[in-house]
């Protein structure tokens, strides 16, 4: 196959009077990545299993109206601000800034109308096998100062690694955190729940939550915990009920190991690295009601897990944790490389 004939773009429906287009990506090897320019997101990952059998191994929507109605994030890049900023409050230049609060009295992932609900401009790269999403975002929306250029790509390379870059640029001092969103069920997306898949995660520490969800500024131990998988271990080992951020050991310049995850059944295997310190692991406990996915799935609780590599939430609050401020003139970059395998 040529590469040439590897990327695909197809309509996939009109929103707000804006036709929103599906992109398909695939590699030597069988692996087929979709995507959709609505909110730059992955709405299928398929990946053969030790058998050569493919499934798609993200959870999503068969069409554009159901992604527009959801507000489970589903594949998404999030953003301007992924993950939570308590009471959407936050000092930045010595003023007090005031975001959306869509999440109970706090900022979450990017506000009412994120990043994941607009309609980003897709640029298609043949000989790289890629696509490339851009997005502007004026001064002022959902409360954020600065005018930002962001993008979002997606690259499928033939030793089977999808790799997501995120950058952004803006005129004034403002904060960034762009996250990328897709749940994960390696058994594949109507297989039903991820308890029983093992989970590895390179960090010797978390950042415990309050009741909100929102970090308390202590930075604890793993060890002894049910946030102890230094070594692989079954996520419902239990409960399996997470949405914390761990903090990557060994946190540096370039790309370094985040997680991994393994499905016994099939043998696919995802191997994990980022250049962000931390990894907000989300086990989809809140999914209750059940939500009606792909060819009528119901996803439950615990249906996939997220693995959202990011600055820590809350950032802009806590001066011990990683700076979340861009100035004009740097460009913030945020590299995932997803690896898949079977074992």
């Amino acid at each position: 196959m040529l590469m040439s004939e590897i990327v695909v773009e197809q309509p996939f429906g009109v929103y707000e009077g804006k036709a929103v287009s599906a992109y398909r990506l695939s590699n030597a090897n069988g692996l087929v990545a979709r995507l959709t320019n609505f909110g730059a997101r992955l709405i299928a990952m398929m990946v053969p299993d030790r058998d050569g059998i493919s499934a798609d191994v993200v959870l999503g929507f068969d069409d554009l109206a159901a992604y527009a109605e959801s507000n489970s994030y589903f594949g998404a890049t999030c953003g301007r601000y992924g993950n939570r900023i308590k009471r959407g409050r936050f000092v930045l230049g010595g003023r007090p800034i005031d975001v959306s609060q869509n999440d109970g009295p706090n900022h979450l992932h990017g506000g009412f109308k994120g990043f994941d609900r607009q309609i980003w401009d897709g640029e298609i790269d043949k000989a790289e096998n890629s696509i490339s999403f851009s997005l502007v975002s004026e001064d002022g929306d959902e409360g954020f100062p600065g005018r930002l250029v962001a993008r979002s790509k997606y690259c499928l390379t033939d030793d089977d690694r999808l790799i997501i870059t995120m950058t952004a640029s803006s005129d004034q001092e403002t904060v960034v955190n762009l996250v990328h969103h897709s749940y994960w069920n390696l058994a594949g997306h109507d297989s039903g729940d991820v308890l029983d898949q093992l989970l590895q995660v390179n960090a010797e520490f978390y950042t415990p939550v309050d009741d909100e969800l929102i970090p308390t500024g202590e930075i604890l131990a793993v060890a002894g915990t049910a946030f102890d998988f230094r070594e692989e271990k079954a996520i419902g080992r239990e409960g399996g009920g997470y949405d914390h951020n761990w903090i990557i050991s060994d946190f540096g310049p370039g790309l370094r190991p985040v997680a991994a995850l393994h499905d016994p059944k099939s043998g696919r295997t995802m191997e994990l690295r980022s250049s962000e310190p931390g990894v907000q692991i989300y086990t989809a406990g809140y999914i209750d009601p059940p939500v009606v996915g792909k060819g009528g799935q119901l996803y439950r609780r615990y249906s996939g897990v997220t693995f959202e590599t990011q600055k820590f939430p809350d950032s802009p609050n806590f001066a011990h944790f990683p700076d979340a401020r861009l100035q004009p003139g740097e460009v913030y970059e945020h590299c995932m490389a997803i690896r898949f395998l079977v074992r």
